[in-house]
């Protein structure tokens, strides 16, 4: 990831469904990012939760991991690459079988507990079509087996997003 230090980005996802605001925020005026003094370092972007979780350690601590150098923040992954997520998803999607010139964008909101067990899985952005987002989120629900997020070795509930692009009717995260 390329980090341009002078430019603020503030990218904000919602969620319909438990009105979620998250902030991914990539932080301007930074000296160095090798450096414990810097902001990144300190920084944490928590979501807002709305509506409980249920299955989340701390409704009040899900926490979006900006997994800077040097930050002690590391993403929760699940058991598989991205590339076999890609490739399961091209495999198990029927929407886009029929479909061969099909080409739209989503996003997928993951919420992966301290324990490593993903507790809710939806799509953030929707694509144009319901049944394909449904057939999408049953693809990644059936990625329960995690390695939990953690801040400085401490385990912690955090959101995952998977952005997606569909060119010619092939899913592309």
């Amino acid at each position: 990831m390329i980090i341009n230090r002078k430019i603020l980005y503030i990218m904000i996802f919602r969620s319909v469904s438990v009105r979620v605001l998250g902030l991914v925020v990539v932080l301007a005026g930074l000296y160095s990012c090798s450096s414990k003094n810097t902001m990144a370092t300190n920084f944490v972007a928590r979501m807002e939760v709305k509506e409980p979780i249920p299955g989340v350690c701390n409704n009040a601590n899900v926490i979006a991991i900006l997994p800077f150098p040097g930050n002690g923040q590391v993403k929760a992954k699940p058991n598989i690459t991205e590339q076999q997520i890609t490739d399961k998803l091209n495999k198990d999607v029927q929407f886009l079988k029929d479909k061969p010139s099909y080409n739209d964008k989503g996003m997928v909101s993951v919420i992966v507990n301290c324990k490593g067990q993903m507790v809710r899985c939806e799509i953030d952005n929707k694509t144009q079509s319901p049944e394909l987002d449904s057939q999408i989120v049953a693809v990644f629900s059936e990625l329960t087996e995690w390695s939990a997020a953690t801040i400085k070795g401490q385990h912690v509930d955090s959101v995952v997003l998977y952005s997606f692009e569909i060119v010619n009717g092939k899913i592309v995260l």
